[in-house]
Formats: structure tokens, C-alpha cells, sequence
């Protein structure tokens, strides 16, 4: 007589640091996986005060009294080995069955992807092999790619190039921001984890290895990327507007000031690249390479984000001059 059982319990290791990586966290948490351990970047400078702040995960473990660690790198050869040697000490006594690793921001070296029995699996934003890489949510929108998605991938030495194990996909919409659709991605990330764990428990996950075609790499967002280009077209300068909110913003110069650009709207007239052509409370149009952008919300140093409306308010500016790169 046959009998069927339910798998063990999984004890689950995770490694996140940002809000997209707490989603998952929550959901693995809520659905009743056992957290053995949490890693987490080391607390940060954050706000105006530059107080030292926990990351979204930090916190969440705290919440929930998770166990917690914060090395500054996992090598045990790099910059920080006695970080890295108790961070292993943690992981062998959590003795995890896998390692759940989300927006984690540190490199995993040999030792960690061979410590758990099941590897370690990670959620990526993105439809591999397109935008392998630190910045995969921005680089899409700033592409203009009609959709993204998350990949379950299960981590090997390289960089995202991993077997994938579940994927989904979801259409871009034309005013996501990295913001907004890292909120849809974070979602479907967590619902996907929980299906993965759920199904590896079961042993009925599969391995799909990644084609070498249509392979892209999300390079990290550098802040010298944000000064806008004017001699770009406007389809391009808005596409990196929502790419780069909330960071690092995307920046052009008004005189002296680095105003930040947060939202326009593609339109059909011309000038000189950088020339604001006129504004009104419905915006400021700037000619580009091709085109003009309509910038419809916009802040100033030190300033909150506002409407063209209010901007002008307090800071009119004239047709003829110019937004420019300083130097």
C-alpha cells in the first residue's frame, strides 16, 4: 500500500536589503516557510540628517524577531573577513535548505552558493537573458521595452546566468516609473518565490537553461547619468525622466540651479535642444533633438516635486532660455 506524505518543512535563508526584497519576505513569511536567518546590507545614511537607517528588510526581521546580519561582504579573502566568517557561522547554524536571495547588493561567493542542499534562488526583475545586472527595472523603462517581468533563476557563479526556473511576464504601462513598476514587480516576485519553494518542496521544479540570444546587460545606475541631454530625442529624455524616479532623478541646469525633472510629455514642435520654446500652467516646453518635451513636474534644489503650475509660480522663466549641462 502506498502512502503519500507532506514534504518537511523548508528551512529558508534570505538576503534582500531594499522594499522590493520585503515583499517577498513578507509573502514568504505569511505563508508559513521558516526564516532561519535574514541577511541585510549594513544600515545606511538616509534623509536629511543622514541618520544611519535599517533597510526594509532589516526591518521587517526586527518586526517579526527574525534572526539577523549585516555583513559588509560575504568574501572571506575580500575587505571584511571577519564580517564574511561570521556570516557563514550564521548560515551553518541556520543549516538552510535553500538561500532566497532578493536585491541582496552583495556578490555570493562559492561558499554560499554551495551551502544550502538547494542552491540559492533568486528573484530578478526582468525576463532573462534580457537585463542581466544591478538595474534591470530602470534599464527597461529607459529602452522603452513594451513589457518586464521577474525570473526565479537558481544562482550559479555568474552574473544572472543561472538556470530559470519560473517566470511572468507583465506589460509596461506608457507612465510606469522605476518606482511604480517596481511595486508590480516586487508583487508578482513574492507570489512567484512562494510557488517555487512550494514546488521544490514537492520536487517537481524544473530547470530551464538561459538561451544565449537576446542576452542585455542592466549596467548600475550612475548619478552622471542623470544630467539630461537636450540633443537626444524627446521620446528618449522621457523614457529616462521615469527610468530615473525616484533615483538618482533626472537633472538639467536653469542658470545656476540643477533643477530635477521628474515628468513630461512628448510634443511636436522645435528649436534649439535646451531652448524652453514657452510655458504655461500645462508645462514648460523644452526643444530636444527630436521634438520637444512638455516638462510637466519638476523640483527645485532643496525644493519638494510640483506641478509647472506652481513651479512657475515662484520661478517664471522666459521663452529663449535654455536648460543646459553645466561646462
Amino acid at each position: 500500500m502506498s502512502h503519500t506524505s507532506t514534504p518537511p518543512p523548508m528551512r529558508i535563508a534570505f538576503a534582500g536589503t531594499p522594499e522590493f526584497a520585503r515583499t517577498a519576505l513578507t509573502a514568504l513569511h505569511a505563508s508559513g516557510f521558516e526564516i532561519a536567518l535574514v541577511l541585510t546590507q549594513p544600515d545606511r545614511p538616509a534623509g536629511r540628517g543622514m541618520k544611519l537607517t535599517p533597510s526594509p528588510v532589516k526591518a521587517f526581521a526586527l518586526e517579526r524577531g527574525l534572526a539577523l546580519v549585516q555583513p559588509r561582504s560575504l568574501r572571506l579573502d575580500g575587505m571584511a573577513p571577519g564580517d564574511a566568517a561570521s556570516a557563514r557561522d550564521a548560515l551553518l547554524a541556520a543549516r538552510p535548505d535553500v538561500l532566497v536571495v532578493a536585491a541582496y547588493g552583495l556578490i555570493l561567493p562559492p561558499w554560499v552558493l554551495a551551502l544550502p542542499r538547494l542552491g540559492c534562488l533568486n528573484i530578478h526583475a526582468s525576463l532573462l537573458p534580457r537585463w542581466r545586472g544591478a538595474a534591470p527595472i530602470q534599464r527597461a523603462i529607459e529602452a522603452g521595452d513594451s513589457r518586464s517581468g521577474v525570473t526565479i533563476m537558481q544562482m550559479d557563479a555568474g552574473l544572472d546566468t543561472g538556470d530559470m526556473l519560473l517566470m511572468e511576464a507583465v506589460t509596461l504601462a506608457p507612465d510606469d516609473t522605476a518606482s511604480t513598476l517596481q511595486v508590480k514587480l516586487a508583487a508578482i516576485g513574492a507570489g512567484l518565490i512562494v510557488e517555487a519553494l512550494r514546488l521544490a518542496a514537492a520536487g517537481g521544479l524544473s530547470r530551464t537553461p538561459q538561451g544565449s540570444e537576446g542576452v542585455t546587460y542592466a549596467h548600475k545606475i550612475a548619478k552622471s547619468e542623470a544630467a539630461i541631454g537636450w540633443s537626444a530625442p524627446a521620446a528618449t529624455i522621457e523614457r529616462k525622466l521615469r527610468a530615473f524616479d525616484p533615483f538618482p532623478g533626472a537633472t538639467s541646469h536653469l542658470g545656476v540651479e540643477a533643477i530635477k525633472l521628474w515628468r513630461g510629455n512628448v510634443v511636436d514642435e522645435r528649436g534649439t535642444p535646451g531652448e524652453i520654446l514657452h510655458a504655461s500652467d500645462a508645462g514648460i516646453v523644452v526643444a530636444c533633438g527630436e521634438r520637444a518635451l512638455q516638462i510637466t513636474e519638476l523640483q527645485r534644489p532643496g525644493g519638494r516635486r510640483v506641478q509647472a503650475k506652481q513651479f512657475l509660480a515662484i520661478h517664471p522663466v522666459a521663452q529663449g532660455l535654455r536648460f543646459h549641462c553645466p561646462g
